[in-house]
């Protein structure tokens, strides 16, 4: 007589969600899109001006002195977006490579857009948003 190991069926459960914990999920997505917007947006700014400043211009130097601040402030933006993208991932418990993944959206514009529509539909649905 064989002794064959039991199978048993692990059924994957997801941890039990307090209000509370939904409730800071929400708010952190919620400043997650906004600053996904922003920094996306800064950042076809920024793109704009790079393509402006140095395949329009025979001049850099005749580029109005305001240009340089689009970087800055995209720089600014960004860091934010990163900051809430980190506090997105924990609240929601991603893994670190959609949490790296999210976070390097903002360097290549358009696709901030593309993952916070992306991730609000698994934090909704996760979530029950």
């Amino acid at each position: 007589m064989s002794t064959a190991p039991e199978e048993t069926a692990t059924a994957t459960v997801a941890p039990a969600r307090t209000e509370a914990d939904v409730k800071r999920v929400a708010g952190a997505l919620t400043r997650y899109r906004v600053l996904a917007w922003i920094t996306g947006i800064w950042l076809l700014v920024l793109t704009a001006e790079i393509v402006y400043k140095y395949v329009l211009l025979d001049d850099k130097a005749d580029a109005p002195a305001w240009l340089f601040y689009v970087g800055q402030v995209h720089g600014l933006f960004y860091m934010l977006y990163l900051v809430f993208t980190v506090d997105l991932a924990i609240k929601a418990r991603w893994k670190a490579g959609t949490t790296v993944a999210t976070a390097l959206a903002g360097t290549v514009p358009f696709l901030s857009f593309v993952f916070e529509h992306r991730r609000t539909q698994q934090v909704r649905s996760e979530f029950g948003l």
